[in-house]
Order: structure tokens, then C-alpha cells, then sequence
């Protein structure tokens, strides 16, 4: 975790409220199948884009995707091949696969990005 996100971290755990940030994931689809994605809180539940969706990111191809979400929030993204979820990357497409660095802090008006690679 960078310098950064533990200050950012421990300031917001010294609040007592919740306070709805926007932000932003830069995905980056650098696998030959498309993808789908998905990015769950682990401090409540919810799910982006939610609903059943996914967000689907074609080939060799990116997509931003905002959210709001509420500051300190940790979000962590699952994702994996549009049609075969064995093949997945961070927490996978039901929430439940240990993952390195698949998670980030919500932090209003930033932008974290994911690569997918192959």
C-alpha cells in the first residue's frame, strides 16, 4: 500500500461519517476475449454496475467506468472472460477469490486503474 493511501486511510478511519465520493476505474482489457467486471465494496453491499450487470470491455480495448461510492470504501474488482468465468482475475466474478492488489480506497476524485492481462 503506498504512502498515500495509508495517510488517506487513516484520516478517513478518524471520521465518524460516511461521505459519498465520485471516482473513477480506467480498465484496460489487454486479453484477446472480451471481459466482464464487476466491483464489489467490502465494507457494504454493493456491487457496481449492479443489478445483474456487468461491464463489458471488448478486446484489446479500455473503458472508464465512475462510481460513487463512500470515502474509505475499499472496492475490489472481479473479472473475468465473457462466457467461461473459470478464466478470472482479482476477486472473480462471485466475490470470493483471495487476490494481491485487486482492491483500492475509494478517494473522491480520483482514478485507479486495472489492467487485464492475458
Amino acid at each position: 500500500m503506498t504512502l498515500f493511501r495509508m495517510a488517506v486511510l487513516a484520516a478517513l478511519v478518524c471520521t465518524t461519517s460516511a461521505e459519498a465520493a465520485d471516482m473513477a476505474f480506467f480498465v484496460k482489457n489487454l486479453r484477446k476475449e472480451a471481459v466482464a467486471v464487476e466491483l464489489f465494496s467490502r465494507d457494504r453491499e454493493t456491487v457496481w454496475p449492479g443489478n445483474g450487470k456487468v461491464f463489458l470491455i471488448d478486446p484489446n480495448s479500455q473503458k472508464s467506468v465512475p462510481l460513487s461510492c463512500n470515502s474509505g470504501e475499499r472496492i475490489c474488482y472481479g473479472a473475468w472472460v465473457d462466457g467461461n468465468d473459470r478464466i478470472s482475475a482479482g476477486v472473480g466474478p462471485d466475490n470470493d477469490q483471495p487476490c494481491d492488489n485487486c482492491c483500492f480506497i475509494c478517494v473522491e476524485h480520483t482514478t485507479e486503474t486495472i489492467d487485464l492481462v492475458p
